[in-house]
């Protein structure tokens, strides 16, 4: 089943309206698979928690001009420290899914990362937005020669580096879709491989990817499969110094920081406490997105001054899709700048690239 919108005004004017706008425009059981998170979903409620245990160290009469959010991420510019999330089965949340993020993000100056398992083919997401810089998302496991296949098909179609997502073995327990008995159309997540999937959520990524055939890789066999590729590779899934080391030893070019929105592991720590430590064993030249828990503009500026180099969007840009399609996300992606610019000036900074950790300080319990 895919979401039809009617051609109206966005309707709605903060980032937490889009989210109460998408909860009333879906079903019961496609809203809780995009809200929901794993087991008891401790870990989905820490990742907000963490963000709201920050507070500002604000400064003020900086006699500085208005502030810039521009940056950039492994030589793509950026308007703001800002990229959209590969989430799948997009056509959930809109018919034009990920064809509809990335035009917004053209036109809001991001870049999107284009799920392996989407609506739609990364080359069909990649004509509706051809001068875009985009990355695509691969997940590393299963048959080599479909891996492969398939890095031969981003390079074709023009895309700037690969995301593979490192944190999906197996699906995460998600109590919700088990008690919604939620079954997912393959079509919305077949985009890449047409004509197989399973309409048994649980069984859809072991279809797609022939994760049984070959197991789960090792960090050895995936810098092997990576040799096969020019283009840089990003590591998603990683929370802990030894991984990090692990990634970029074995080629990463960056990080990202994530416990997948807490629909993985619950009982994993929150993405942003594990930051610090991420970055710590990597140093400051690595480059290190952040998901997870982000909702709006401060927590980005709170991810940066703690160490990112830019955030990953994915619950917000799913939401923002669901309430008011292509022009929902580009509503999103423009509130995240202007409340990030509102922010900088208040705290008497001049750039986002400028923020440290003396920026924010820990809420005193």
């Amino acid at each position: 089943m895919t979401l039809e919108h009617p051609a109206v005004a966005v309707p709605f004017e903060t980032t937490g309206e889009a989210f109460a706008v998408a909860r009333e425009r879906l079903s019961p059981e496609v809203w809780d698979f995009l809200d929901g998170g794993a087991g008891d979903e401790a870990t989905l409620r820490e990742n907000r928690a963490e963000f709201e245990a920050w507070r500002f160290r604000q400064r003020v009469m900086s006699g500085l001009p208005s502030p810039s959010t521009a940056t950039s991420f492994l030589g793509m510019p950026l308007s703001m420290p800002v990229l959209t999330a590969p989430f799948g089965a997009d056509g959930l949340f809109d018919p034009e899914g990920q064809r509809a993020v990335v035009r917004a993000d053209r036109a809001e100056g991001v870049v999107g990362i284009v799920p392996e398992a989407g609506t739609y083919s990364l080359e069909q997401v990649a004509a509706a937005a051809p001068e875009a810089a985009r990355i695509a998302q691969l997940h590393p496991m299963g048959d080599r020669r479909n891996f492969r296949t398939m890095l031969r098909r981003i390079e074709d179609a023009g895309y700037r580096a690969i995301c593979l997502t490192v944190d999906c073995p197996t699906g995460g327990w998600r109590e919700r879709n088990l008690r919604n008995r939620f079954d997912i159309d393959p079509r919305v997540v077949g985009g890449n491989y047409p004509g197989r999937g399973s309409s048994d959520l649980s069984d859809v990524f072991g279809q797609l990817f022939d994760r049984n055939e070959a197991g789960v890789w090792s960090w050895g066999e995936l810098s092997d499969a990576m040799s096969d590729t020019q283009l840089p590779w990003i590591a998603k899934g990683i929370l802990t110094a030894e991984d990090a080391v692990a990634a970029t030893s074995a080629g990463a070019s960056a990080l990202v920081v994530s416990n997948h929105g807490g629909r993985q592991l619950d009982g994993a720590p929150a993405s942003l406490a594990q930051l610090p430590e991420v970055r710590g064993a990597v140093g400051p030249e690595t480059e290190i997105l952040l998901d997870s828990g982000i909702r709006r503009g401060a927590d980005v500026v709170k991810a940066v001054a703690l160490g990112a180099t830019a955030v990953i969007i994915g619950r917000l840009a799913a939401a923002a899709l669901a309430a008011g399609g292509e022009a929902g996300v580009r509503r999103v992606l423009r509130l995240l700048r202007e409340e990030q610019t509102t922010v900088l000036t208040l705290l008497g900074r001049g750039s986002i690239t400028d923020l440290g950790a003396d920026a924010v300080m820990r809420a005193q319990r």
